[in-house]
């Protein structure tokens, strides 16, 4: 039976409630109360505008919970522990306002969407970085659990089971990655019960070698005739194993020879890794580090056809912790020393660089059909406080889940629009609310994906691909 749905699946994608009975009529097999369970979830997509719009999906993470207060949200007339030492500064768009340190931004609010009732009410990164990157609660809601074999997969695993696309050698891609919580690898980021055959493409730091992925280099000693023949000769070994196809870790590891052979092989893949063929001045433009050419870097893999790009803004969320001269290391977990930390080294960056890459998609035509996307896994608490537990010595913002901001734009999304409204302090959702699972289905829906539809993971049980419906109020 398993193998009847595979075969099916592996063809048509993603399932649909009246496919799944189907199935099981034509087959002569009962569902059981689980399947049936899951298979009655699913829902009847109502098309929004934005649904089929985007060929690719760029997701920037912002790890560490970015401050709403001090970006997309700020509260001039709270009281002064409330909204904090920055001021508002006017935008593109009348009436609405962004912090002080982010003028470059504020010039581009007329080309995307601010979302400021994002609420849940998951308190910790890992399990909340597992939230924003999957789209549903990790079962330790509120700790930090390290990634495991039976996680839920991340965004890019379930899009290259449900539509596996032939344009690049990867169908996601993950930038200057890992996600770190601040050490350890945050879930939410691999293929988990999928298996590693559904593993999204990492990069670390992309500004470390000529090209940003290293190891593609053409090897003047190995021809690609010389790789194909090797390749010839690893299939004709693998063809008198028996215990190859019973093999699950045998059958992954082969997927990644396969995908390294086509990456060594493929000029396309080589061109688009190549940051030094950018101008030089669109390279400083976006910023000489590791977020900045990480932008820079997603900006040419839409060109290339990658259908999902997850850039994370900072490889740590709290390096400064141990390296608070070096800006790479900062990430947006501000528990104290946050005025400092966001003045000197996080909203100058990030300023320049997501506003370069705002730009630059827009100014090639690429945003109508990219769904670009900012998000942390929460905001920042209505109240400046130290926190003594925490190095610094002034005060921060402890997590807030409960309500913060996020960026929307591109492939029909509204230019120069704010999506709901936290309360007059930033504390809660003053309208309606959406949460990590509402923007899954977003990105999905803007593939043209039904959201709503089933998935079969490696053992053959049926997942719903998201929770959530799409933000209508997106598009008007």
């Amino acid at each position: 039976m398993l193998r009847f749905f595979d075969s099916v699946i592996s063809q048509r994608g993603a399932l649909s409630r009246r496919e799944w009975l189907r199935i099981g009529s034509v087959a002569g097999l009962g569902l059981n109360g689980a399947i049936q369970r899951a298979c009655s979830a699913d829902s009847e997509l109502t098309p929004i505008p934005g649904f089929g719009r985007a060929r690719s999906v760029i997701l920037v993470f912002a790890s560490g919970g970015q401050s709403q207060f001090e970006t997309w949200d700020p509260k001039p007339r709270a009281p002064l522990d409330v909204r904090g030492e920055f001021g508002a500064i006017s935008t593109a768009t009348p009436g609405v306002a962004l912090c002080e340190h982010l003028p470059r931004l504020a010039r581009l609010t007329d080309r995307f969407t601010i979302v400021r009732s994002m609420s849940h009410d998951d308190l910790d990164h890992g399990s909340a970085a597992y939230l924003a990157l999957t789209g549903q609660f990790h079962k330790n809601k509120s700790g930090n659990p390290s990634p495991a074999p039976d996680d839920l997969p991340t965004y890019g695993a379930v899009l290259k089971r449900v539509r596996p696309s032939d344009r690049f050698v990867s169908d996601a891609v993950h930038i200057n990655g890992p996600a770190q919580v601040p050490e350890i690898v945050a879930p939410g980021q691999n293929a988990g019960l999928l298996g590693r055959a559904f593993e999204p493409l990492v990069l670390g730091d992309v500004t470390s070698g000529p090209i940003a992925m290293p190891g593609l280099d053409p090897h003047s000693g190995v021809p690609v005739e010389r790789l194909s023949a090797r390749l010839s000769l690893k299939e004709t070994l693998e063809r008198h194993s028996t215990a190859m196809g019973k093999n699950r870790r045998a059958l992954e590891t082969d997927h990644l020879y396969r995908q390294a052979y086509e990456m060594l092989s493929s000029r396309q893949c080589r061109e688009a890794f190549n940051l030094n063929a950018e101008p030089v001045e669109l390279r400083d433009r976006y910023g000489r580090h590791r977020s900045g050419q990480a932008c820079l870097l997603a900006r040419r893999l839409v060109e290339a056809g990658v259908p999902l790009i997850t850039v994370i803004w900072n490889h740590t969320n709290r390096g400064q912790d141990s390296s608070p001269d070096v800006t790479d290391e900062y990430g947006w977990d501000t528990h104290n020393d946050i005025f400092h930390a966001l003045k000197v080294h996080l909203l100058p960056r990030f300023d320049v660089s997501f506003s370069a890459l705002v730009e630059d998609l827009d100014e090639r035509g690429l945003l109508d059909e990219t769904l670009l996307i900012c998000m942390g896994e929460f905001g920042r608490a209505p109240q400046v406080a130290l926190e003594r537990r925490f190095t610094g010595v002034s005060p921060g913002r402890k997590h807030w889940p409960w309500v913060y901001s996020i960026v929307m734009a591109g492939a029909g999304v509204q230019r120069g629009a704010v999506v709901g409204a936290s309360d007059r302090i930033g504390a809660y959702p003053a309208t309606r609310s959406y949460g990590p699972w509402d923007v899954a289905a977003t990105m999905f829906s803007a593939l043209g994906i039904d959201p709503g539809k089933h998935y079969l993971d490696a053992f053959g049980q049926p997942k719903r691909i998201t929770i959530g419906q799409p933000i209508g109020a997106l598009y008007g």
